[in-house]
């Protein structure tokens, strides 16, 4: 298997885990820290990869996270649309960040991206959720040191660009 496929697979293949880490079910007390998984596997490669990630990859992520959730088509879409448009506007001022400024880079984007689901959610006329709502941003700013360097040693494992 040359190296293109082998690239495309593994870019491919994370993007797949990420979607399917969203379905883990957590126990109820549990549910409010788990990460949105698909937003930073796509802030990995928008940072990673500057020509893989496009808004309409986003945009298509996005529409499959709506379609496994079984929430309203496009509202994830959405999210992540504006998710990956930020970071690849700050791309070359993100990359070279200290790894914990580039967390909380990540823990705004990820607060943006509750934002939006807020409005959303609250334009569909959905009540306001409770103060727990707001801790999945800041477990996911905490993972993405490990998340990045995990990702980045099995790319480099694999030789993959």
């Amino acid at each position: 298997m040359n190296r293109q496929r082998l690239s495309l697979w593994w870019f491919v293949g994370t993007l797949v885990f990420a979607l399917l880490s969203m379905l883990v079910p957590l126990p109820g007390v549990l549910e409010p820290f788990k990460p949105y998984w698909p937003a930073l596997v796509l802030l990995y490669w928008s940072l990673e990869s500057e020509d893989r990630v496009t808004l309409g990859l986003a945009f298509a992520v996005g529409l499959a996270a709506d379609l496994l959730n079984g929430v309203v088509l496009g509202e994830q879409a959405l999210r992540l649309c504006a998710l990956a448009f930020i970071a690849l506007r700050f791309r070359s001022r993100l990359r070279f960040f200290p790894m914990w400024q580039q967390a909380l880079a990540v823990l705004a984007l990820l607060l943006n991206d509750r934002i939006l689901l807020l409005i959303v959610r609250v334009l569909a006329g959905a009540s306001l959720p409770p103060a727990s709502w707001w801790i999945s941003p800041f477990v996911g700013a905490a993972l993405w040191p490990f998340l990045f360097l995990l990702l980045d040693d099995l790319r480099a494992r694999l030789r993959i660009q």
